[in-house]
């Protein structure tokens, strides 16, 4: 008797939410400059606030004081933003692109609460220190991303999920370790927080918006 043969299967992953990961490259020799700079502006300027939940977090100007080494990692955040930019045909651009960044700082129990950029195509974070996290995770300071779906997916069936990339978090989040001279690339609607760290060092990031 003839076997029937097997059902031929297409997953389409349909309308992604792409969050980008990019090592910097001499990111050692850049990451010490970064951090005299960033700890001389926390001396000298109050922290403001925003998202931060305790720590210390910059003017928006980050672009003016940074010096190259800051300027060093926007001119790569830029790059590529326009590498994973296109028209709506597909075709490449090279976007002028608008920027305004800070420096993040947190100690003990520091963390951002959910939020997300308005205004803006592409959001960032540049990863300093990572505070030790990633050699112990248990040090906390996740970058936190929500399903821009919100709960939706996991109303109906909570203790089902999608078997496919990325389907074991629909309708919950996903995290991310922080890593010293790592670029993350987000578009700028996807909610975001970051987990307290629980660390003793100094978990020191930039962040940054793109728009047009």
């Amino acid at each position: 008797m003839n076997q029937p043969a097997e059902m031929q299967i297409q997953v389409h992953g349909l309308f992604p939410t792409p969050v980008v990961h990019a090592e910097l490259p001499d990111s050692g020799r850049i990451n010490a400059a970064l951090r005299a700079v960033i700890e001389a502006r926390m001396a000298s300027h109050p922290s403001t606030d925003h998202s931060n939940l305790g720590g210390w977090q910059s003017s928006w100007d980050l672009a003016e004081w940074g010096g190259d080494c800051a300027n060093q990692v926007l001119a790569q955040a830029k790059a590529l933003a326009n590498r994973l930019t296109c028209d709506r045909q597909g075709k490449p651009v090279n976007v002028d692109w608008r920027l305004n960044a800070w420096a993040n700082v947190n100690s003990t129990g520091h963390g951002n609460e959910f939020h997300t950029h308005p205004g803006s195509f592409w959001s960032g974070t540049y990863y300093v220190d990572d505070g030790g996290i990633g050699a112990d995770p248990a040090l906390g300071g996740e970058f936190e991303i929500q399903d821009p779906r919100g709960v939706a997916p996991a109303m109906y069936a909570p203790l089902l999920a999608f078997n496919v990339p990325g389907g074991l978090a629909a309708g919950s989040s996903e995290t991310i370790p922080p890593q010293a001279g790592r670029i993350l690339l987000f578009p700028a609607w996807l909610s975001h927080a970051v987990r307290p760290y629980l660390g003793q060092r100094q978990r020191i990031s930039i962040a940054f918006n793109l728009s047009i």
